[in-house]
């Protein structure tokens, strides 16, 4: 049965979402690029522009739609993302949600719960920008992004899981997460699952980041979705080498999950702030991989 997906340009079925990308960044910042704005100035046009030439490639693969998992703290712009949809002829999906304690900013809503309202006050956000709109635009978000630390989920994370668990309960938006550096996907699954959250509707993300298939099975075994969405990453943050990535997916394949993978690349396309320089090695990483998996990856929807 087809439902009504919301994308940066208003609701599309289902049934026309087709070859998706499910977790890719048009842009992305580490909270606190804000404040290096005198060297590192936002540039909006500059940054449509380069969504629009990602759009064309990705079209040019038969992907007809991107879900981008910026958390709302780490650099979404929707204005931007419909630019580039309406524009480049590719439907894009948005996220609500704020990312893992370590490289957010737990700041704000932290001091909210030590006024008492933190846990009401980010439900509220996430209905609000699922059923109304966000920043007064009128766009919502399709998808609620949600995450945790290495080897642990710390209770400001857990925090946000409750909230999106609730969320997803009263909208029937689906989930999709961060696990760092292939760690804590059953215990994503398992929190989503106690907190009421259908998983069917749950996505544990970078799954890609661990090869052991018992770690894949035992996330799986609670019902949801999981999705290698790292291809091109390897070699740097923990991340496996793509051919084991592959063995891991041919495995499961084999096992009968077909159904429950999806793939894509958490691919950064701007990087917010200053002019990010890498390493040498680390370029050559990314350049390489990247354009390998854009020519073999193929996307579930």
């Amino acid at each position: 049965m087809a439902t009504q997906v919301n994308t940066v340009t208003g609701a599309v079925s289902s049934d026309d979402i087709g070859r998706t990308l499910v977790h890719e960044h048009f842009q992305f910042g580490y909270p606190g690029y804000q404040g290096d704005s005198t060297i590192g100035p936002y540039d909006a046009e500059a940054n449509i522009k380069i969504g629009l030439d990602v759009a064309e490639k990705v079209k040019a693969h038969g992907v007809k739609t991107v879900i981008d998992a910026t958390p709302n703290e780490c650099g979404r712009d929707v204005e931007v993302l419909r630019e580039i949809s309406e524009r480049g002829g590719a439907n894009i999906v948005c996220s609500t949600g704020y990312y893992y304690e370590g490289e957010g900013a737990p700041a704000y809503f932290g001091f909210r719960t030590a006024l008492g309202t933190g846990e009401d006050d980010v439900l509220e956000m996430m209905l609000t920008e699922i059923n109304e709109g966000i920043n007064g635009t009128g766009m919502k978000a399709g998808v609620i992004k949600l995450a945790t630390s290495k080897d642990v989920m710390t209770d400001y994370e857990a925090m946000l899981f409750r909230c999106g668990a609730k969320a997803q309960k009263e909208t029937g938006v689906p989930i999709i997460t961060h696990t760092q550096e292939g760690t804590m996907g059953p215990e994503q699954a398992a929190y989503l699952i106690e907190q009421g959250a259908d998983p069917k509707r749950c996505m544990i993300g970078h799954m890609d980041g661990n090869s052991n298939v018992a770690y894949h099975l035992e996330t799986l075994s609670h019902g949801v979705r999981v999705s290698f969405d790292r291809f091109g990453i390897q070699g740097i943050v923990g991340a496996p080498p793509d051919e084991h990535r592959v063995g891991t997916l041919i495995g499961l394949i084999g096992l009968g999950y077909a159904d429950r993978l999806h793939m894509s690349h958490d691919k950064v396309n701007v990087w917010l702030g200053r002019k990010l320089v890498f390493p040498d090695a680390v370029a050559e990483l990314l350049k390489t991989g990247t354009s390998r998996t854009f020519s073999r990856t193929s996307c579930r929807n």
